[in-house]
């Protein structure tokens, strides 16, 4: 039953090429699929309740409270779903906290400038992203009700405020050194061309991890006008590594819908082999992180911050269920806890770490003596 219901939308739909219909046909007993209306066999109806019904969070309390002209400019940077906005700032923290001096703390101004750029620039992808995939997020139970799908925002108002964005983005760039400036405007070209990568590639993730951890190399950048590779490259890979992971988890909410528009994703990639391909990745993080913080002569609670990261990793991985919309909503927003724990341990770490100064003083007496 489920065969013909599924092989015959699809025929009816133009879907093109045997293996999309195959798989679509193999998700058709998964619990995502089931809990579908059959009149319409790809809706991802807990995707759907997820999206629609959200927790009155302080974030979607403050969109609703807004004056009806404003809302959807909020809606179209995500101001209802900060998570985005975190997970691009994270990476930062970390490179501005590694670049901190022995026995310091990261300087709050910097940390600042950077939150308000994470916030502004997240908003500013969102709005490059809606303006690509309007016509793809129509086709799409989760995103059909977003403000240039609805006719809220027409596309000339949406240039306008993604130029607005942009402005804002450039006045916190131009805080920084000339060589951050030049580093961080190169990343732009990832930011307009990453809503592309999943109609050519089935790793969009990869190029998405690349754009959302740019920070890691900025924010040292930013402390003392370079990038230490040593310290930073292994940083920037782990960040990589970890987006993929997040957002593997994120895409597989989607995956019924993007299979039937031919989109691709790292969740279709993997499909049910997810677990072991996540798992691949997150050692390879920790990996990195682990040569990073030697590179950076890191103490013990780096080192307690990074198997605390590992624990959640490692559990979020296990417990993950592919066919349920809410469990990977969950298990996404949580990955914000391990861009925390990791600034931690960097802030941690360096406040214990001695001085050049106090380390040669100490050799000294030891050769007096």
């Amino acid at each position: 039953m489920y065969y013909r219901i599924i092989y015959r939308s699809c025929t009816l739909s133009g879907l093109k090429g045997w293996q999309r219909d195959l798989k679509l046909v193999n998700l058709a007993s998964s619990s995502l699929l089931s809990k579908a209306p059959w009149r319409n066999c790809y809706t991802t109806s807990s995707a759907k309740n997820v999206e629609e019904k959200p927790k009155k969070t302080i974030a979607v309390r403050l969109v609703n409270g807004a004056p009806k002209c404003v809302q959807p400019y909020m809606s179209l940077m995500r101001m209802d779903k900060p998570i985005g906005s975190w997970l691009l700032f994270w990476p930062c923290s970390w490179s501005i906290a590694s670049a901190a001096a022995p026995g310091t703390l990261p300087g709050l101004y910097m940390l600042g400038l950077f939150g308000v750029g994470s916030f502004v620039m997240r908003g500013a992808g969102c709005t490059i992203n809606d303006i690509w995939d309007r016509d793809i997020d129509a086709k799409v139970e989760r995103t059909k009700n977003r403000p240039l799908v609805n006719g809220d925002i027409s596309i000339k108002q949406a240039l306008a405020f993604l130029a607005g964005q942009l402005s804002i983005g450039l006045a916190i760039l131009l805080q920084l050194n000339w060589p951050s400036v030049i580093l961080g405007a190169s990343s732009l070209g990832l930011v307009v061309a990453y809503p592309l990568m999943k109609r050519i590639t089935y790793w969009p993730q990869v190029v998405l991890g690349f754009t959302f951890n740019w920070g890691a190399l900025l924010g040292y950048s930013a402390v003392h006008g370079y990038v230490d590779l040593p310290v930073c490259l292994p940083l920037y890979l782990a960040g990589v590594c970890w987006t993929i992971i997040y957002d593997t988890i994120y895409a597989h909410q989607d995956r019924i819908d993007d299979l039937r528009l031919g989109l691709k994703s790292t969740a279709i990639k993997f499909e049910s082999d997810s677990r072991i391909w996540l798992s691949g990745f997150a050692v390879t993080m920790i990996s990195c992180l682990i040569c990073s913080g030697a590179m950076n002569h890191q103490t013990f609670p780096y080192y307690v911050s990074l198997g605390m990261i590992a624990a959640h990793l490692a559990n979020q991985i296990r417990t993950l269920d592919i066919n349920n919309a809410n469990d990977c909503l969950f298990k996404f927003i949580s990955n914000s806890r391990i861009g925390l724990i990791l600034f931690f341990g960097i802030t941690l770490g360096t406040l214990l770490k001695e001085s050049e100064e106090n380390v040669e003083q100490r050799s000294k007496n030891v050769f007096v003596a």
